[in-house]
């Protein structure tokens, strides 16, 4: 008689050489504890199966067998790389997207493995195959963007990620659905602000941390909590000021990380809050922010002096702005002159400035061409909302919840129009 996992074995290639995929993902939730307890034979279990052919069976028996890493599975931990690897590049696409969790457990396995011998970069094509894998467009989310987000921060190599944030999110892989893997929905915009910010691209960055601090909540994550304290200094970097929480952020918001991140607030109103809550910047790794924050601050009252004087004298620059002396506010005019930031120019010989008015007409062909560029953009979005407008339209949900507030809307004058109008 067949021992259980040689029966596993079995039925998993009858039921994928009949394309009875349905079959084989009742099999694997069947057959967990079975794999659990024969990890010793699983190598074996592997040979028999093959990745095309039988990609949800391997798959199952790979997440068996890299879960839990005791004992002698350290040994299998040697070429957990390679086996991953090979099965994320020649499995079959429709068999692993009727289990995505499975999927996704499979590349969190990887991505923790990679982050625990301290070898992020390892995993960082490997995992951009298996997002393209698995997706059904190319803007729908999947938890295993979160991972190769962190890989990519890990090594210090984030151009590798820019191909996935810089799409927008249109939809959302089933695997996220569940309120179980939400936090990979939140790691990957935070993660993504992350990115937007060491690349200084700060809009991007500031609608990220967005997206983290207004996502519909009952109670307040560690997650939300680090990307609001990020969002406030991203608002303070672009804008000189905290910004106006959208009105439909959760009320947790306001109730819970507010009380938690004082320092912060203070900041957005004094300067002097940077030394004053050193310590808290330091222990939230957001040091380097704030002096991103500070730099801003003056650059932003320097830009205020070009609104108000046509020529001003260094000293009288570094006073008003509260910086140490005239040769610090030379070297913040100097740069922002070369970054285009202001238009000026420095008398050496008196040491006065002289603030001009802009040079650009707004008629060049790169004004054009950013035009065009931005009007394809908003013509793209208006595709997409009448896209998922239409999507919503057909949405049997969304007929019956629209039907049923008609019912209670329509005034009955008597029995028969009641029963009339009723569905």
């Amino acid at each position: 008689m067949a021992s259980p996992l040689e029966q596993f074995v079995n039925n998993v290639r009858t039921s994928s050489a009949a394309g009875h995929f349905r079959d084989v993902l009742e099999l694997i939730v069947k057959s967990d504890e079975v794999l659990q307890r024969n990890k010793a034979h699983l190598n074996t279990v592997l040979e028999t199966l093959d990745i095309q052919q039988h990609s949800l069976g391997v798959l199952a028996v790979l997440v068996a067998k890299y879960s839990n890493p005791q004992g002698a599975n350290e040994v299998d931990k040697t070429n957990m790389y390679s086996k991953i690897h090979e099965f994320i590049t020649n499995c079959n696409g429709e068999q692993v997207r009727l289990e995505p969790d499975l999927y996704a457990e499979l590349c969190h396995q990887l991505t923790d493995h990679l982050i625990e011998i301290k070898q992020p970069i390892r995993g960082i094509e490997i995992l951009k195959k298996a997002i393209k894998k698995i997706q059904l467009f190319d803007s729908q989310l999947t938890s295993v963007h979160a991972d190769l987000c962190q890989l990519c921060l890990l090594s210090k190599c984030m151009k590798p990620a820019l191909e996935f944030l810089d799409t927008d999110i249109t939809g959302i892989g089933s695997e996220l659905g569940g309120n179980n893997d939400s936090k990979h929905f939140l790691l990957y915009y935070y993660y993504g602000g992350m990115i937007y910010t060491a690349m200084k691209n700060y809009d991007r960055a500031l609608y990220f941390f967005e997206v983290v601090v207004t996502v519909p909540a009952l109670v307040v994550s560690h997650i939300m909590l680090e990307a609001y304290k990020k969002y406030i200094l991203i608002s303070l970097i672009l804008h000189g000021k905290m910004l106006t929480m959208p009105k439909y952020t959760s009320q947790v918001v306001c109730r819970f990380l507010k009380p938690l991140s004082v320092a912060y607030h203070e900041l957005s109103t004094s300067e002097h809050a940077a030394v004053k809550h050193r310590e808290t910047f330091v222990r939230d790794k957001n040091m380097g922010l704030v002096n991103q924050v500070l730099n801003s601050m003056y650059k932003k009252n320097i830009q205020r002096l070009t609104k108000t004087f046509l020529t001003l004298s260094l000293s009288d620059v570094a006073s008003r702005v509260q910086l140490t002396g005239p040769a610090q506010a030379e070297s913040y005019i100097l740069n922002m002159i070369e970054e285009g930031e202001i238009y000026a120019m420095i008398n050496q010989k008196d040491g006065m400035v002289v603030f001009l008015d802009s040079p650009e007409k707004y008629a060049s062909p790169e004004t054009l061409c950013v035009l065009e560029q931005q009007m394809a953009a908003c013509t793209k979005l208006h595709q997409y909302i009448q896209e998922m407008d239409e999507q919503i339209q057909v949405n049997p949900q969304y007929v019956k919840k629209s039907a049923g507030s008609h019912d209670e809307d329509m005034p009955a004058t008597s029995q028969n129009s009641k029963t009339t109008y009723s569905m």
